[in-house]
């Protein structure tokens, strides 16, 4: 497997991931815990989680922004209008900002690109407006450039993502139902082309039926599509 400079990327279940650079800083990106029956019970999460990062606003991938923040000390990372929603719900720090826009954080410049899908948030007042689906580019001082591509359909400007930052390593939902499957998977890997492609949002509830191993039968031979179970960490 291509090195990673000492950063270190464990998946939590569903689009659940948590990166931990050589210099220190932790990032949980889209934290669905309490309710994920993916969710590796006995992970202990580090006791300072430096940002929290989300991609939108289903409950899928929010619904432990704010606890988490509050016991770990984070600042939540977001598009505007979900930054200003979460901070109604009680986060105390927030960054709001936009796609094709970057935020340095720490040792990480963390940049929001575009994603297809819905991103309406829900709660006991109904649906809300929280801005729109995007991925995020983050490239690590000294390490790799990750791409958590959030959920998503393929989309052709994916190719633009790969001419202007060059991830190294692609997270990509490769469940269906919500999100593309394996076939799509392969194509924007194709778009991509990444090093290594970590698969996520499959396996967590019936409808999202992708593997990895679909995958892998798809891409291309130098593609390294790393079969992982929620826990693991590469």
């Amino acid at each position: 497997m291509k090195s990673l400079k000492g950063t270190r990327i464990t998946w939590l279940g569903h689009a659940t991931v948590l990166v931990q650079t050589a210099k220190g800083t932790n990032i949980l990106i889209d934290p669905f815990i309490a309710q994920n029956p993916k969710y590796p019970k006995d992970f202990v999460l580090p006791a300072k989680i430096d940002y929290i990062l989300l991609t939108h606003g289903h409950g899928d991938h929010i619904s432990d922004a704010v606890p988490v923040a509050a016991r770990h000390g984070s600042a939540v990372v977001a598009i505007y209008e979900l930054a200003s929603y979460v901070a109604g719900k009680g986060v105390a720090q927030t960054i709001g900002m936009n796609l094709g826009g970057t935020v340095q954080l720490k040792d990480v410049a963390a940049t929001m690109v575009e994603a297809k899908h819905s991103a309406g948030a829900q709660d006991e007042h109904g649906t809300h407006y929280v801005g729109v689906a995007a991925g995020y580019v983050l490239n690590i001082a000294d390490g790799p450039v990750l791409y958590h591509a959030g959920d998503t359909a393929v989309f052709g400007d994916m190719k633009l993502i790969r001419e202007l930052y060059r991830p190294e390593v692609a997270m990509l939902p490769i469940g269906g139902h919500f999100t593309m499957g394996p076939k799509e998977a392969a194509l924007a890997t194709r778009f991509l082309e990444p090093k290594i492609v970590l698969p996520l949002h499959f396996g967590t509830f019936p409808p999202l039926k992708g593997t990895p191993e679909e995958l892998a039968a798809l891409v291309d031979a130098g593609v390294q599509v790393v079969r992982w179970i929620p826990g693991e960490s590469i």
